[in-house]
């Protein structure tokens, strides 16, 4: 269906609303057109994945099939071949005499149903699921790699080439050994059951006797597989040729990237960066799903009050918005986000990032390279010379980059960057450390926000906890609230892979810089000071953001005190 029929006819019947389609189209232009607009409006939460698949059943006189509750039958799977599914996101559900029954996400795509029947000689009939049961299904059928044990237990480690670890490498051999079937289809299977896994990050470490691979879903590490020892440089040079990297430069850091087409014309970007340790090269690869990418800010986690405040200030004229927390906190996606915002014909946008995480249509994104040196004071230099409107800089690390940062938003200009501070009133300590003046900084900052990642309560397998009213004083709820609060925790199921834990949710601190605190920087004033003053403000500190998120039912006591320290 083309996207647009289809957001004309969700408006026309009054599913969604004129305003709602227009964001969800800009959003699918930002993501190059490769997410569909059904999964749009769905990420969004403007219709729910049932209530669009009972859209399209009445809407093209097809029924529907829930994949889940269906087995189909392996004869049947065989019909179609694997890429063509892919191709087409279908599945072949049943078959009939001559007809083969086949569930769709889009009962509107008839090229795909002749290319169906023209292939396999059979009528086709089509039923209509949830684009998510069919990709799962997709998963579930048509999963040639099995899974991480099957293969594991399937290696014949006779057929393997081994290479010596001493400092002196044989090139040529180490080549040969990299395109040995077991080791392809080991490396393979790792970097796609991450993407199944929805991890965020791949590590692969080797030690003394040991060689293990880890994958961080929902911020939290899981050992998921310890190949054998003999494989360890065999799987650590085909990763280092799949990521174009030199594969006898062993003694130094390095840094790749490695893109893989997936089915339905969607593309996953892996950063690869390579760190030689004692006991071999430990590579760790991030995971960049711009499909996934939420750039919805009202999904993020922001409370109503804190999130109005940093709309505003981002679309003040002129200024300077940090945002700050630790590697993994989501920094990138809410300075994305506020991008997204932003991005207007009428906005010069430049951007200077290492590395260019996502690449979006209308703004001028620009890789650093410091060993030509393409820093990022050098870069925010050039971008003041091509009349800028909004600057993002990935990160604030030096007094020359601060400096011209401060001066770039006390001269007309917006700036969006982050700092690795640990919550908002330190920030400023920081950019004073720098060597900063104090009086610059009251006058360019015009919002600090710090974050934290905790995961969600997994809502399958839900249920109250019981959690003693002294704890949860000791955690910061208040005394008269603590009998009214009911806390919840994941029991652990198929969904959650027994984590009891989906997804991720941001605890914010986002404090504007009102007239007090300026007048308290001026001053002097130490970190603890400007936090005392900023919570008399009403300005919330992490560990209040992440009770309300407990309160909500939306995470756990355990992620609240994980993730946050408590307020002196």
């Amino acid at each position: 269906m083309q996207t647009s029929r289809l957001g004309e006819i969700l408006v026309k019947n009054s599913l969604i609303t004129r305003e709602q389609l227009t964001g969800a189209l800009q959003e699918q232009k930002m993501s190059g057109g490769q997410s569909k607009l059904g999964s749009i409006l769905i990420k969004q939460g403007l219709i729910s994945e049932h209530d669009l698949v009972s859209f399209l059943s009445r809407q093209y006189g097809v029924p529907t099939i829930s994949l889940n509750e269906y087995e189909i039958d392996p004869a049947v799977v065989k019909i179609i071949p694997p890429e063509v599914v892919q191709k087409y996101n279908l599945v072949p559900v049943n078959r009939a005499g001559s007809t083969l029954i086949v569930a769709v996400s889009d009962p509107s795509n008839l090229f795909a149903i002749e290319d169906i029947k023209f292939m396999t000689s059979y009528n086709v009939e089509m039923v209509v699921a949830s684009e998510s049961d069919i990709r799962g299904a997709i998963d579930k059928y048509y999963d040639q790699s099995a899974s991480l044990a099957d293969v594991m237990d399937n290696l014949d480690m006779e057929d393997l080439e081994l290479v010596d670890t001493e400092e002196t490498v044989d090139v040529s051999s180490l080549e040969k050994a990299t395109e040995d079937a077991p080791v392809v289809k080991l490396v393979n299977l790792i970097l796609m059951d991450a993407i199944r896994k929805k991890a965020s990050d791949i590590h692969v470490e080797p030690y003394e006797k040991t060689f293990r691979v880890r994958y961080r879903i929902d911020g939290v590490l899981y050992e998921v597989m310890k190949p054998p020892m003999k494989l360890k440089n065999a799987i650590t040079s085909r990763i280092k040729i799949m990521a174009e990297l030199d594969i006898a430069e062993r003694r130094l850091p390095q840094d790749g990237r490695i893109k893989i087409k997936l089915g339905g014309g969607k593309d996953m970007d892996y950063r690869v960066s390579v760190l030689p340790t004692l006991f071999g090269e430990k590579i760790v690869m991030r995971l960049l799903d711009k499909s996934n990418l939420q750039l919805d800010m009202t999904k993020l986690g922001y409370e109503p009050e804190a999130l109005a405040h940093f709309k505003r200030e981002i679309h003040k004229p002129f200024g300077m918005v940090l945002v700050t927390g630790p590697t993994g906190s989501g920094k990138t996606v809410s300075l994305y986000s506020a991008l997204s915002e932003l991005n207007k014909v009428t906005e010069n946008i430049s951007t200077a990032e290492d590395p260019v995480e996502f690449n979006f249509a209308g703004i001028n994104q620009v890789q650093m390279h410091e060993d030509i040196g393409l820093n990022f004071a050098a870069a925010l230099r050039s971008f003041l010379r091509q009349d800028p409107d909004i600057i993002m800089i990935g990160e604030i690390r030096d007094f020359e980059t601060a400096e011209i940062a401060v001066k770039a938003a006390l001269t007309g200009h917006m700036v969006l960057s982050t700092l690795h501070t640990n919550d908002a009133p330190a920030t400023i300590n920081r950019l004073l450390n720098m060597g900063i003046e104090p009086f610059l900084v009251a006058s360019a900052v015009n919002l600090i926000t710090a974050q934290r990642l905790a995961r969600r309560v997994c809502s399958e397998c839900k249920e109250k906890e019981d959690i003693p009213v002294q704890a949860l004083i000791e955690a910061g709820v208040p005394a008269e609230q603590a009998n009214d609060f009911v806390c919840y925790r994941g029991k652990g199921c198929s969904v959650c892979s027994n984590t009891g834990y989906k997804g991720r949710v941001g605890f914010y601190q986002v404090m504007p810089m009102l007239d007090p605190i300026r007048e308290l920087i001026l001053n002097g004033a130490n970190t603890a000071e400007i936090k005392r003053e900023s919570m008399r403000l009403g300005v919330k500190t992490m560990r209040q953001s992440g009770l309300t998120k407990l309160k909500e039912g939306v995470t756990s006591l355990e992620e609240v005190l994980r993730v946050t320290v408590a307020d002196d």
